[in-house]
């Protein structure tokens, strides 16, 4: 599915709620697509502890599905006033200390529980790590990321 498209279904959602969108725009990361939309209503648009904003990342994500024609990007992102690149950037971070953390000790790490969307973030950003493996364990509300030292004899 193409950005003007994304971008109608984004802006047809806005016409249905009290909030204006000032500007919507793209940029591809590692093979996921943002949606940078940027908006006055922004405390509206996001809700507490950003659930408003994980709904709307589904409900678009559910319709981009529905639609899309081939696979050209990992995941879609949507972001407003750079709320979830703020949290994504602290997602990787943790991601980078606790891998860097099984390194040295040698063993599995386990991350602290989490939703699918930020387990998915971890294991997009290990993925190419050669001496670390990352899976998910756990159920429901516990469900969380382990990251395993597999090591590496070229390193």
């Amino acid at each position: 599915m193409d950005k003007d498209k994304i971008k109608d279904i984004i802006e047809k959602i806005f016409t249905h709620t009290a909030c204006s969108l000032t500007s919507c725009e793209f940029s591809e990361d590692n093979g996921i697509l943002w949606c940078m939309i940027e908006t006055p209503d922004s405390k509206f648009m996001i809700g507490r502890e950003g659930e408003t904003l994980k709904s709307l990342n589904h409900i678009v994500q559910k319709i981009v599905d529905k639609e899309k024609d081939d696979e050209d990007f990992q995941g879609l992102f949507i972001d407003i006033n750079g709320y979830n690149k703020k949290k994504f950037d602290n997602l990787k971070t943790i991601a980078h200390m606790m891998a860097e953390r099984a390194r040295y000790f040698k063993s599995n790490i386990e991350v602290d529980p989490m939703p699918a969307y930020e387990r998915k973030i971890i294991h997009m950003y290990l993925e190419g790590a050669k001496d670390i493996k990352t899976e998910s364990e756990g159920f429901g509300a516990n469900r969380r990321v382990v990251i395993k030292y597999i090591g590496n004899d070229n390193i």
